[in-house]
């Protein structure tokens, strides 16, 4: 397993060098004690994972708690957790690489805050990129606070015949996916 950094970037491939044809992106968090009212701890936060297609830098598909998959199924989200509670991932959104649409060149991976809350009250946010197996091939550790209400977490993209993970780390002002989908671009 690599522990990725802001800007890192990671082959696709199992250990033996052959291009992993499925993965599945998890993310989870915990949501600070503190959040909510003046510190009340009152309601958790609402965080969600989500999976955007471009291609030819537009966009092209996605996938989030709203629209479950992409038009041609190769990318699919599990379900929506509402509260970041428990251990472990907490959401998990499958890629089936063999089967993205030729054009599609990166699919950006992204939470973002259903209620607007800043993530400055989440903790312990990270996106792990796992194989078919359960092996966990890399992650991404957000380890500082974020003011805004999203962040780009990573992007797979073609390489050659095959893709590369790169960890992205960056805060966006978003609730949705679909908020603003131009304020994407320029993480394509």
């Amino acid at each position: 397993m690599i522990e990725l950094t802001e800007g890192q970037e990671v082959r696709l491939a199992s250990a033996g060098g052959k291009e992993l044809s499925k993965v599945q992106m998890a993310v989870g968090w915990d949501h600070a004690p503190t959040a909510g009212f003046i510190g009340s701890g009152a309601a958790p936060i609402d965080l969600d994972a989500s999976a955007v297609q471009f291609a030819g830098g537009q966009f092209f598909d996605l996938a989030f708690f709203n629209h479950l998959a992409t038009r041609d199924g190769s990318v699919v989200h599990l379900g929506d957790n509402t509260t970041g509670k428990g251990e472990g991932d907490d959401e998990v959104i499958t890629v089936d690489l063999d089967r993205v649409y030729p054009k599609v060149e990166s699919i950006l991976f992204l939470v973002t805050s259903y209620q607007g809350h800043s993530l400055e009250y989440v903790r312990n946010a990270y996106c792990r990129l796992v194989d078919d197996d359960g092996t966990e091939l890399a992650r991404f550790t957000i380890t500082l606070g974020v003011r805004e209400t999203g962040l780009v977490m990573a992007k797979l993209s073609r390489d050659g015949s095959g893709w590369k993970l790169g960890a992205i780390g960056t805060g966006i002002a978003l609730k949705t996916p679909t908020d603003s989908l131009e304020s994407l671009l320029p993480f394509v």
